[in-house]
């Protein structure tokens, strides 16, 4: 079967890296899927999404003749299928952080309290 830019084949994950996952073709090349065309939410770990002998399909974006071919799963995936981020109110994503900046606040008193060895007394206090 030949490499075709455009057409939709399945294709098995033989490799994962930070960048992208690499994806056997059924013609027997290999193709690349760029971790920005895994999903259409934001991918920080590949291996949340993909792990190696998963069968993919796969959209043919582009190839070079020789070597190299650019894949996509997310555009081979119609709309309603793809993965996509929880989509949260302003209002839940304001109290979340005014949630999280908060305990970060306590981590840093309870840290900074402790090098200064605690609440109440000091540097004089010690009945001198």
């Amino acid at each position: 079967m030949a490499v075709v830019v455009g057409s939709i084949v399945e294709g098995t994950v033989t490799g994962i890296t930070h960048f992208g996952a690499f994806v056997q073709l059924p013609s027997g090349e290999t193709g690349l899927v760029h971790i920005s065309e895994i999903a259409d939410s934001y991918v920080k770990d590949i291996r949340e999404y993909l792990k190696e002998q998963d069968k993919v399909k796969v959209k043919i974006l582009s190839f070079d003749g020789k070597s190299k071919i650019g894949l996509s799963i997310k555009q081979a995936l119609p709309p309603s299928e793809r993965r996509t981020f929880n989509r949260q109110s302003f209002e839940d994503k304001l109290s979340r952080f005014i949630k999280d900046s908060d305990e970060k606040l306590t981590d840093l008193r309870r840290s900074t309290d402790s090098r200064r060895g605690g609440r109440g007394g000091g540097r004089n206090s010690g009945g001198y």
